[in-house]
């Protein structure tokens, strides 16, 4: 198992790489999906600035259900289409939102939070789940997150044994 360090920088363009790097060096060879989402959420807290909450919420079928995270307890189930995460789940697309009090129908978990970015976890065309980050700055991520997010996924989607969501 690897160390991890402290983020050389963050500026993107260092940072996100950097971030790919250490989760790899934690999931490169373990197969249990609660330990891989669990290490994935704690480094991208743990080195990614001027965020309050990182995790998983995972599709069962029929809703989402709160998997591994970093930060504060957060709701257990969220409804497909409702908040940030469910309309991300549902529209199976990326969600940036400047402002979470601005958004209709957003799930308050912390009350420090004002910003967010959503991503769906998609895999052979079926919704595995979303990772949802949140910061207490507004307006804290911009495209830019979001590509190396998406980049992020693309490359831990296929290394995690997803559980069967009927068992979620």
């Amino acid at each position: 198992m690897a160390c991890i360090y402290p983020a050389p920088s963050q500026d993107k363009e260092t940072l996100y790489p950097y971030l790919k790097d250490q989760i790899q060096s934690f999931i490169e060879g373990e197969d249990n999906w609660v330990a891989n989402c669990a290490n994935i959420a704690g480094a991208i807290g743990f080195l990614v600035n001027d965020l309050n909450w990182a995790g998983f919420y995972l599709y069962n079928g029929n809703e989402l259900v709160l998997g591994p995270f970093w930060g504060k307890p957060a709701v257990t189930r969220i409804e497909m289409g409702k908040g940030v995460c469910g309309t991300a789940a549902s529209n199976r697309e990326a969600i940036l939102v400047p402002d979470v009090h601005q958004f209709p129908g957003h799930i308050a978990c912390d009350l420090f939070s004002n910003s967010e970015i959503v991503l769906p976890i998609i895999k052979n065309q079926e919704l595995i789940g979303v990772l949802d980050i949140d910061s207490p700055e507004i307006d804290r991520f911009d495209e830019a997150d979001k590509q190396y997010l998406s980049e992020l996924i693309d490359y831990f989607v296929d290394c995690i044994n997803w559980p069967d969501p009927k068992s979620l």
